[in-house]
């Protein structure tokens, strides 16, 4: 499956993506911390996760690649259950060169885009409660939060609570206009600066947002 936007591409993920990615992913090893797997040392031990992760259907991986450049960043949906019509997306992997991109949000709403045309009636964003960004992330790109897990699971050897956001396909419609308001090229001014905000074009839909502070597990 490949999905094609105005910015990037969405491919499947395979081993030739990891010289590209090693190199955009090279130095920012913060990006880690949340994820259950990385930094990654040398570009054999990410050609080597890859290679594993390419024979996952569930998660199931996929490469960011801006257009006119090489593999920035990876992403999967999982959690996949047609017969409840859910669906996740996560295992998130933005390069610093990708981050806070036009590209990467269309990534997003291809991903999303899909999972909807698809049948699914429920998509999901999850992350530890520590991860402020992409809670923000998830509330800007128009996903409800809708609670926490205390104790969730153990990453890397550390508690996760594990913050819940939602979509559902009713709000589909309504968060497309506001993707498509947003990736408009005439958004965006010479400079490339927004006319107007993702946040203030999606904040209307969404049913619930996440505190500044969530109260833990561990609190």
């Amino acid at each position: 499956m490949t999905l094609r936007g105005r910015t990037v591409t969405v491919t499947p993920l395979v081993p030739d993506d990891a010289p590209a990615l090693f190199a955009a992913f090279l130095g920012a090893d913060a990006m880690w911390d949340y994820m259950p797997v990385g930094p990654f040392a040398t570009e054999a031990e990410l050609v080597r996760w890859i290679a594993e992760a390419e024979t996952s259907e569930d998660p199931l991986f996929f490469a960011f690649t801006p257009k006119g450049e090489r593999a920035a960043g990876f992403g999967s949906f999982l959690r996949i259950a047609p017969e409840a019509g859910s669906i996740e997306v996560g295992f998130l992997a933005f390069s610093p060169g990708l981050q806070r991109s036009v590209a990467a949000t269309e990534a997003m709403y291809l991903m999303m885009k899909w999972a909807f045309e698809a049948g699914y009636r429920r998509y999901e964003w999850k992350c530890d409660t520590l991860n402020a960004p992409s809670r923000r992330a998830a509330a800007r790109l128009g996903l409800s939060y809708e609670g926490v897990f205390r104790q969730a699971t153990v990453v890397k050897g550390r508690n996760r609570d594990t913050a819940w956001f939602a979509a559902i396909d009713t709000e589909w419609p309504m968060l497309d206009r506001a993707f498509r308001t947003w990736l408009d090229p005439r958004n965006f001014d010479a400079a490339g600066r927004q006319r107007k905000a993702l946040r203030d074009l999606t904040r209307p839909i969404l049913v619930a947002e996440a505190p500044s502070q969530i109260a833990t597990g561990s609190d």
